[in-house]
């Protein structure tokens, strides 16, 4: 009896593709009690061998150049294939932008880039939107530069679920992260070095020759756009240096209480009802 007629797939299987990847909330609180005792290089073993649909999201702080150099270094049946992307939102540092083809020459991997729509340069940026965006409506600024272009990205790149640079010890929203969560959209995101400090991510990168930004020997720990991000002093945790003197902690990315969040959300849900009000309903 063939796969088809029995109703399954299999390995062997000449069906190109398998269903989608979807977790009730009791496999998912399974799931982060098990991956929660694992090494991250298991953790991203099980994420290349279960999860479809795979990238990697990283503006190329520590933790994700961490990430990238583990599955250059895999081996196994199945060959880590994980594509990055990567936000431009054209406010970088230089320091950044050298970082990304530094990375791009060590290890080879494919990075797509997305830059807010219909922009190039910061020039173009500015002509679109008006002269710093960030200052005048940071919530704005946060849709046009990243939330939106990561959105065009999942939709074009076809993402099922995302690597992300994500730890506990960076402090702020944080603080409880689990390894695997799945956000509003359905995007699976795992967190693959949750559990680690910035020390061990710091021991890594310098005992596997790992390349990093630049900034991070001026006294920076995380680093974003030069407009929103300062060294760290001594003492403060390593995202303090991001939106110094504000409360907010997160770009909108990974926070869907944002009001830009909730205004697609909404956006969304009044388009699906009056698609609903359009489909006749026969007996």
């Amino acid at each position: 009896m063939s796969d088809t007629e029995s109703g399954y797939v299999s390995g062997c299987s000449s069906q190109d593709s398998l269903p989608d990847v979807h977790f009730t909330k009791a496999h998912l609180k399974f799931l982060n009690s098990k991956l929660q005792q694992l090494e991250p290089q298991e953790i991203l073993q099980w994420c290349i061998t279960s999860l479809p649909g795979l990238y990697q999201t990283t503006a190329f702080g520590l933790t994700g150049l961490v990430t990238i150099d583990m599955l250059s270094k895999m081996t196994g049946p199945l060959k880590p294939n994980v594509d990055l992307i990567f936000l431009d939102t054209l406010h970088h540092f230089d320091e950044t932008l050298e970082l990304v083809e530094r990375v791009r020459k060590q290890y080879g991997t494919t990075i797509h880039v997305y830059k807010p729509e219909g922009c190039e340069t910061a020039k173009d940026f500015s002509a679109k939107h008006g002269s710093k965006l960030w200052e005048t409506n940071d919530e704005l600024y946060d849709y046009v530069a990243k939330v939106e272009p990561a959105e065009r990205a999942y939709s074009e790149l076809q993402v099922k679920a995302v690597l992300t640079g994500r730890r506990r010890s960076q402090g702020g929203k944080r603080g409880d992260l689990d390894i695997v969560e799945v956000d509003d959209a359905g995007v699976i995101k795992v967190n693959p070095l949750a559990n680690w400090t910035f020390k061990q991510v710091q021991e890594y990168v310098e005992a596997n020759g790992v390349p990093y930004n630049d900034l991070l020997n001026r006294g920076y720990k995380s680093v974003g756009d030069w407009h929103s991000t300062q060294p760290v002093a001594q003492g403060e945790d390593e995202r303090s240096g991001r939106w110094k003197g504000k409360t907010k902690t997160e770009c909108g990315i990974h926070n869907p209480k944002s009001r830009y969040a909730q205004f697609l959300r909404q956006k969304q849900e009044a388009e699906l009802s009056q698609a609903l009000e359009g489909v006749k309903v026969e007996a």
